[in-house]
């Protein structure tokens, strides 16, 4: 049996459900849908270089790749190859030939400095040490049961505040787009990020096939948005949480904790039966919020980094 690597074939519906089952069964904390597979690539941003690939055996598909360059990253070269082999068609080569494929694209596209993420198990490390990644930081998925759990009581929110859902702002999501901005950049990561393009933005975040404005929640504070939770939902029952963040100058009021908090309401009463989310393992204080909220650690993830050329 030989194992090929290719692009996916974005009008081929067999390729994107084909990816988005790989990806469901090799990160199932994660949503993934055939039509956000293909969202990705056909409104990417051209500096992104954006490049889905498949390892496929036989017909069948059992590996992907999401590859581009951070073009929102202040510092030039940097890139991310994410790769995951169906946890049932490991060991036939499939993720060494996809990761050779995969770095070449970055190397050719200039990028000097790859990124990805490993499940944090012996198997998944030692492979990626083997290829020279060194880890760089950590992060949980954090799973929470809706259906039959128990969710911490709506709270009113202080004076001079109201939660909305996103929908309040389809008229004009500009004050959105500058609330994302600003929570984005003060995000911890590898990668410092800085958004320039609100046309993108509309196109790729606020048109992606996954999220729910009616679930995204937004704290409303002196005419303006000032902190938010963005929903994901898959069109069945699972819910995950995108972003959440506070305008720096509204910080410590606990208006995320309010608007995450009134979102995962309406999502339970909408009839999804669990939620996802992610934090950096040393983000103490958002752990913190989120087990208040009953989420529970379900796995790790490892973030590797690689000089290329």
């Amino acid at each position: 049996m030989t194992v090929i690597v290719r692009d996916l074939r974005l009008d081929d519906p067999r390729d994107t459900e084909g990816f988005a089952r790989v990806r469901r069964a090799a990160v199932p904390f994660m949503l993934a849908t055939a039509e956000s597979v293909a969202f990705v690539v056909t409104r990417a941003h051209p500096e992104s270089r954006w490049r889905l690939l498949v390892a496929e055996e036989d017909g069948e598909i059992i590996g992907t790749a999401q590859v581009h360059t951070d073009h929102e990253s202040v510092e030039p070269g940097v890139g991310q190859a994410n790769v995951y082999v169906h946890p049932e068609r490991q060991g036939r080569g499939a993720g060494s030939l996809i990761v050779d494929t995969a770095e070449r694209h970055l190397a050719d596209g200039g990028v000097t400095t790859a990124y990805t993420w490993v499940f944090d198990e012996p198997a998944n490390r030692a492979f990626a040490e083997r290829r020279g990644y060194r880890p760089s930081r950590s992060a949980h998925f954090l799973r929470l049961e809706l259906a039959g759990g128990t969710l911490p009581p709506l709270q009113q929110p202080p004076e001079g505040v109201e939660i909305v859902p996103a929908t309040a702002f389809e008229d004009d999501p500009r004050p959105l787009y500058e609330l994302d901005a600003e929570t984005t950049a003060d995000e911890p990561g590898d990668v410092d990020v800085e958004f320039s393009d609100y046309g993108h933005w509309l196109a790729t975040t606020w048109g992606h096939p996954l999220l729910d404005r009616e679930l995204t929640s937004v704290a409303v504070a002196d005419g303006r948005p000032v902190a938010f939770t963005a929903a994901y939902t898959d069109g069945s029952t699972r819910y995950s949480t995108a972003m959440t963040g506070t305008a720096r100058a509204y910080r410590g009021r606990g208006l995320a904790k309010l608007a995450k908090n009134d979102s995962l309401h309406r999502a339970r009463a909408a009839g999804l039966t669990e939620a996802f989310t992610g934090n950096d393992t040393g983000n103490g204080p958002m752990l913190a919020i989120n087990t208040w909220f009953g989420y529970r650690i379900c796995a790790t993830e490892v973030r590797y980094v690689r000089e290329l050329g």
